[in-house]
């Protein structure tokens, strides 16, 4: 037997900060090791949201730029824009047919976003378009037609799953027969939340983010800027609640981890000093990983090719099951 499918779809919202790659980019390319895994850079999810042409391209540049800059081997695992494959959209519109109004109106995003217009006396839909409204439907769709066996989210994407699994569910049992495979969440709750400079989690909303690829001198004044307490260079310091040791152990090996441990329990040491460690294991880290971005960045055209040949191979297999499909339920 093969190995089972994976599927992860990649907003294009410019270049990745660590939290992303700690938090989704590492973990999900761990998993080609043992999965067949295909991702795509879900441009018309960012659509909803982003309506500048040139925005939409450079940053599906800088993801796809991004994730071979980390190890993605397109030889190993399946890279490709979601918007080249239209029988990704034709499923979409079929699902639809199976897709109760209600179970979209109880989306998390949705509600939130009419519970706030409501708090501010605006009318609920406001600022609410369709592809935001359906975005749960089209990403079933991306997951469905590769009949995915695991789809690596995080808790906040749980519930578009679940949704996922409800439709392919009302259509398997409307035909009496498993025509979609039923796909299950796979949530690392292993993986931590990522401090940010602030101490909350790294975020862009919070403007607390630390870019993968900033050159080495203007990451060493961001990470200066690191928020930590007022405690004295000779008070003993407590490195479970400390961000700075936070991001040190992302970065550092088990003999450095235990060293600034010490050092931090002992006293003697700077907030300065603490910041100074961490910017060398995190620079040692990261330049190699810039160095390969920039090269990849700089050669658009063969970020297309990638992207190009990806697309055709999940082009082929998605209209191989709207075929099938087609046929099952009368269409073809």
């Amino acid at each position: 037997m093969g190995k089972k499918i994976s599927c992860t779809g990649i907003k294009p919202t410019g270049t990745p900060h660590i939290g992303n790659y700690f938090g989704a980019i590492k973990p999900a390319l761990e998993l080609t090791e043992d999965y067949d895994a295909r991702y795509f850079i879900a441009d018309y999810h960012a659509l909803n949201s982003i309506k500048d042409p040139v925005e939409i391209k450079n940053s599906t540049y800088e993801v796809a730029a991004t994730w071979l800059a980390c190890g993605l081997d397109p030889a190993k695992a399946l890279i490709y824009r979601q918007s080249s494959v239209q029988a990704t959209f034709e499923l979409s519109t079929l699902l639809m047919a199976f897709t109760p109004k209600g179970l979209m109106n109880r989306a998390h995003a949705y509600k939130a976003i009419t519970a706030d217009n409501l708090e501010n006396n605006r009318d609920a839909d406001d600022g609410v378009n369709m592809g935001l409204f359906t975005y749960p439907i089209l990403m079933a769709a991306d997951i469905l037609q590769f009949d995915s066996d695991v789809v690596p989210v995080g808790k906040d994407q749980a519930q578009h799953l679940e949704m996922t699994v409800d439709i392919a569910q009302n259509i398997n049992y409307n035909y009496k027969k498993e025509l979609i495979k039923i796909p299950q969440a796979l949530i690392r709750d292993s993986v931590a939340t990522i401090p940010g400079l602030d101490g909350r989690k790294m975020s862009k909303s919070y403007n607390n983010y630390i870019p993968m690829f900033m050159e080495s001198n203007k990451l060493r004044k961001l990470i200066m800027k690191i928020i930590t307490n007022s405690q004295t260079v000779e008070e003993p310091k407590d490195p479970d609640t400390c961000n700075i040791f936070s991001l040190f152990k992302l970065f550092a090996t088990k003999t450095e981890i235990a060293t600034l441990r010490n050092k931090y329990l002992a006293g003697g040491m700077g907030w300065g000093s603490a910041k100074k460690e961490l910017f060398e294991v995190m620079d040692r880290t990261l330049s190699p990983l810039r160095i390969r971005y920039n090269e990849i960045i700089s050669d658009k055209s063969y970020i297309d090719k990638i992207l190009d040949e990806g697309s055709l191979k999940a082009q082929e297999i998605a209209s191989q099951k709207m075929n099938f499909l087609r046929k099952e339920i009368g269409l073809g």
